[in-house]
């Protein structure tokens, strides 16, 4: 199955979307975009750059804009779905009572366009490497599970707890941030994990 049958395929699945995404995809169809399917979704791209992509919600269906930091959004349509955690891709969303306004939706797509033929692109920054303090090293050096544990978690939640246990000023604190913090260590949960779910 190549790409645009995959998109055929997603699109015939919907129930509640699928009206709008043939007419997004109409819009889509005019420019020289190339069609794919990343992460499951139709996604359009030029020179193998990302440009829009088209994601469907329970509550809303959404055009994912890769660069729309770039993007002037004269109609005010674009947010950034996740403050502070993503910097360049911007969202306009579209409920169900929302009407598609294809000439609309074209001037953005053409600026994404040209924004990306002209190198205009927001890279991720790398984050700073993990630096775990002594008392954390003494300590996964003389217990094992420790360490495994430790291990085995992402690169968030290790910076988490590497930061944590470092930012006591007294060694008494860290110490006793150490103990609390092993135990959940060897959970495999993260620091902040029972806030999140909340």
């Amino acid at each position: 199955m190549d790409d645009s049958q995959k998109v055929d395929a997603f699109i015939a699945k919907q129930t509640k979307w699928k009206e709008k995404l043939q007419q997004l995809r109409a819009v889509f169809q005019k420019t020289e975009l190339k069609e794919e399917v990343k992460w499951g979704k139709p996604t359009y791209t030029i020179d193998g750059k990302m440009v829009v992509a088209m994601s469907d919600f329970k509550n809303h269906m959404a055009l994912w804009f890769h660069q729309g930091v770039f993007l002037k959004d004269p109609q005010n349509k674009l947010i950034n779905a996740q403050e502070g955690v993503t910097k360049a891709l911007r969202q306009w969303r579209f409920e169900e009572d929302d009407k598609i306004e294809p000439k609309i939706v074209l001037k953005y797509v053409e600026e994404a366009i040209a924004n990306a033929k002209a190198g205009k692109e927001m890279k991720p920054v790398k984050k700073k490497k993990v630096i775990i303090p002594e008392i954390f090293k003494n300590a996964m050096a003389k217990d094992k599970l420790l360490k495994e544990s430790y291990n085995k978690l992402t690169p968030g939640r290790q910076r988490e707890y590497a930061e944590h246990i470092s930012e006591a000023k007294r060694e008494a604190t860290q110490q006793s941030r150490l103990e609390k913090c092993s135990k959940m260590i060897k959970q495999g949960v993260g620091l902040h994990d029972k806030y999140k779910n909340c």
